[in-house]
């Protein structure tokens, strides 16, 4: 499925996730720079930054702010479209979607939009990177194949492997916490779903089964839930 999904969006599904979490306590902090999601201080002052993409110069480009909403910065600057930024586990990378080159592919710049190196070469339309959680994986979605499939490659582009097989379209891919499993959304049952396989695309499980839409699985950050957004409910779930 082509399409991008607001900044709202994802700040709220990885909010529900936080909140769904059965550990989560005052100690618990997440990682400093995850994407659309901040850490806390003792104190309570955000000390993370967030990652989203923006038209607000007249193309979609990539940017960074600090947590409160302050100093946003952009990232990237040509008349391409760039979206999709994901943060690397270390904070020290994002991976991001653009055109620029003329077809859609999956990019990583470093974390001040230095040094943007293409990783898919492909005709097809990569997009949705989404980093494995020890930063040695990205998995992203394509249709090199006739149709949405999720892929996983090396974090330096090599290495592409499908992880899905089927007519359906296979999108929004997000790992768990430890690594084993990636949660996805698939038409395959006549509507979109939640599914989970493990992370060599063993085990494809389905986890929702409603007439709605249900999209943008994103994990709690023990990995015991998983939110959601379901839109025959319009609303955010969590299972």
């Amino acid at each position: 499925m082509r399409r991008t999904e607001s900044l709202a969006v994802v700040l709220l599904v990885v909010l529900v996730a936080a909140a769904c979490s059965t550990t989560a306590s005052t100690t618990t902090t997440a990682s400093t720079t995850p994407t659309a999601s901040t850490t806390t201080a003792s104190l309570g002052e955000p000390v993370g930054k967030i990652v989203f993409y923006s038209e607000r110069d007249g193309n979609n480009e990539v940017y960074v702010m600090d947590a409160d909403g302050s100093n946003p910065t952009r990232l990237t600057n040509n008349p391409a479209t760039d979206f999709d930024p994901a943060w690397s586990p270390d904070g020290t990378k994002i991976a991001f979607t653009s055109d620029r080159d003329r077809n859609f592919d999956v990019y990583v710049m470093d974390a001040d939009g230095s040094n943007p190196t293409r990783l898919t070469d492909h005709p097809a339309f990569d997009s949705g990177p989404a980093w494995s959680p020890d930063g040695t994986k990205i998995a992203f979605t394509s249709d090199r194949d006739g149709n949405d499939e999720v892929y996983v490659m090396d974090a330096d582009g090599s290495n592409p492997t499908r992880l899905t097989d089927n007519p359906a379209t296979d999108f929004d891919r997000a790992w768990s916490p430890d690594g084993t499993k990636i949660a996805f959304t698939s038409t395959r049952d006549g509507n979109p779903e939640v599914y989970v396989m493990d992370a060599d695309g063993s085990n494809q499980t389905r986890l929702t089964n409603n007439p709605g839409a249900d999209v943008n699985p994103a994990w709690s950050p023990d990995g015991t839930k998983i939110a959601f957004t379901s839109t025959g409910m319009a609303t955010l779930r969590c299972m």
